[in-house]
């Protein structure tokens, strides 16, 4: 049997079809009380001048986790300090023969979100780079599969809010049961009746702590201030907080 060093000395990766493998960051944060999804126009062929996420090829010295967060930092400017706050997974892989028409490539799609995240600025192959509404993109033409990809992205950030305490990412290091309300409204797209998730939310174990403060004003509307919380420690919530639909198809 032959050893691996000779194996290694004589293999010739060229008899092997070429595949390149990129990354897709589906980046989402609340503005203006809106869901948005940072987006850049293509500079580059193949897709010219098309909307698509941002996203690149994988260094040769780096892994898919580098890889996104360096594509979601030349996209939003963000340093290391303010990136290392932004929750990041790898959502899937999109591998069809003719999603790219340059060559068989392999794109490992993530999700990233996080509070606040700053204006776009286009990186060095795209001419343009904006945060849309989420409402607004079926007006965008979109390059590949990425609208796939966003879809995909949209559903998986959706059901996360339902069994994980990561809607909390969304929001400051302290928030009111209020705030934390309007970020699942905001993902789920339809407004939640405000006594029943207070509830819920304080009966789900380590979901939020209290910190013991509260708002230096009271609402919009007048009345006592609100209590401040803090994410507990809590890594899956149990009982889950159901999207309405899925809550009444339960019972």
């Amino acid at each position: 049997m032959v050893n691996e060093q000779d194996f290694l000395a004589a293999y010739d990766p060229r008899a092997y079809p070429a595949i390149a493998v990129t990354v897709d960051v589906v980046a989402l944060t609340i503005r203006d009380g809106a869901l948005h999804l940072l987006l850049i126009r293509r500079g580059e062929q193949p897709y010219a001048g098309h909307w698509a996420l941002p996203g690149g090829f994988v260094r040769p010295d780096e892994d898919l986790t580098g890889a996104a967060r360096r594509e979601l930092a030349e996209e939003t400017g963000l340093g290391d300090d303010r990136l290392g706050r932004v929750h990041l997974e790898q959502l899937a892989s999109y591998g069809a023969p003719e999603r790219d028409p340059r060559m068989r490539i392999v794109s490992v799609a993530h999700l990233a979100f996080a509070p606040d995240l700053p204006d776009a600025a286009a990186g060095t192959d795209a001419d343009e780079a904006v945060w849309l509404p989420v409402s607004g993109l079926a007006n965008r033409e979109l390059a590949f599969d990425h609208r796939q990809i966003v879809a995909d992205g949209l559903e998986r950030a959706r059901s996360k809010l339902e069994y994980t305490p990561l809607a909390t990412r969304f929001l400051g290091p302290e928030f009111t049961i209020g705030e934390l309300r309007s970020v699942y409204e905001t993902v789920w797209g339809q407004p939640l009746h405000a006594g029943n998730f207070h509830r819920k939310v304080l009966s789900v174990p380590g979901f939020v702590e209290s910190t013991g403060a509260s708002t230096e004003r009271g609402g919009s509307r007048g009345g006592p201030r609100a209590r401040l919380y803090r994410a507990g420690d809590a890594q899956l919530l149990h009982p889950a907080l159901l999207r309405p639909a899925r809550e009444e198809a339960v019972r």
